[in-house]
């Protein structure tokens, strides 16, 4: 498995991190038998960095990554969230408080990584933080620095998700060491400029912006919560963008895989490989339901990013347009 570095973190993380999401949920949902034993393959492939939140199985991932982490003894970074009640102004408390409970849950005395997981907008609404929420005097950023003062973490972050331009002002704050970005096949916008006609959600080149301040870039739904890797449905598929439905992202998929077919891999390999051929990228979060996924998974470090030609067709698609 080959590493990249986390932007100014200066840590050296591998390319595939293993997260323990809802939507694979094999942390949250499977046996101890098979959690100990995914981990474990996770592990011997070289990965290093596993990703986790307090609402994933309501805190279940965070204690299953304690127990197992804990049998193993091994040198692996981790990374969990928090997320923050607009309408409680105590938000170093709450910090504080999600903090030191997802401590306990994952046995560790630090977190490498507490990433902020309310969607980012103009101005505060019932689940979503307004800019100066963030960056203001006693927002966010300033109680995130108070856990790294105190020892409890190390490194900030923030999934940019919600109002791209107010996303855009929180990562040029460079309040922050790395961000979550969406970024797929079905929508690349964070990576790269798409056609006036492009009808997905733009994202403005999040990833340039995160260059731009040396910030660690963790792609997140690179799968497009499993739509891009298989046609088989769980009921998880959420959106985390306007626009986004699954019908529609089911036709753009069936699209671009009758032009690409299977000589970059399985439609999974494939789109892992498209994200990890962005230089800029830090690491693609991917999450797994069973063993056979989480071995499709790790063939893609043998694999490598997708090449130049692949690059090319999927180009060619854009500027066309996917027909779906």
């Amino acid at each position: 498995m080959k590493t990249r570095r986390l932007g100014r973190t200066n840590l050296q993380i591998s390319e595939l991190t293993l997260g323990g999401g809802m939507v694979g949920g094999l942390l949250i949902r499977e046996s101890d038998a098979t959690r100990r034993e995914a981990i474990r393959r996770t592990l011997a492939a070289g990965i290093n960095w596993i990703d986790t939140a307090p609402s994933y199985g309501a805190g279940e991932s965070e204690r299953a990554l304690g127990w197992i982490l804990a049998e193993t003894q091994a040198a692996v970074h981790v990374s969990t969230k928090f997320r923050i009640d607009p309408n409680d102004r105590d938000f170093a408390g709450q910090l504080e408080a999600s903090l030191c409970e997802s401590l306990e849950r994952l046995q560790r005395p630090q977190v490498d990584l507490v990433q902020l997981h309310n969607r980012v907008m103009p101005q505060a609404g019932r689940a979503s933080l307004g800019v100066s929420d963030i960056l203001g005097s006693g927002g966010v950023a300033d109680a995130l620095d108070q856990m790294v003062a105190r020892g409890l973490v190390r490194y900030r972050g923030l999934t940019a998700i919600g109002d791209a331009q107010s996303c855009h002002e929180v990562i040029e704050s460079g309040r922050f060491d790395t961000a979550q970005i969406y970024y797929n096949l079905l929508n690349p916008t964070a990576g790269q400029t798409v056609p006036d006609a492009w009808s997905a959600y733009d994202f403005a080149g999040l990833i340039s912006a995160c260059k731009r301040q040396d910030m660690g870039t963790l792609c997140i739904r690179v799968l497009a919560a499993g739509v891009i890797a298989t046609d088989l449905r769980h009921g998880r598929e959420g959106s985390l963008v306007p626009g986004t439905e699954v019908a529609r992202d089911e036709r753009r998929t069936q699209a671009l895989f009758r032009a690409l077919g299977t000589r970059y891999g399985t439609r999974a390999q494939t789109a892992i490989r498209f994200v990890l051929a962005n230089p800029d990228v830090s690491s693609a979060i991917v999450g797994i339901a069973d063993l056979d996924q989480l071995d499709e998974m790790l063939a893609v470090g043998a694999l490598g990013p997708l090449p130049a030609e692949g690059l090319e067709t999927i180009q060619k698609i854009y500027a066309a347009g996917i027909q779906e």
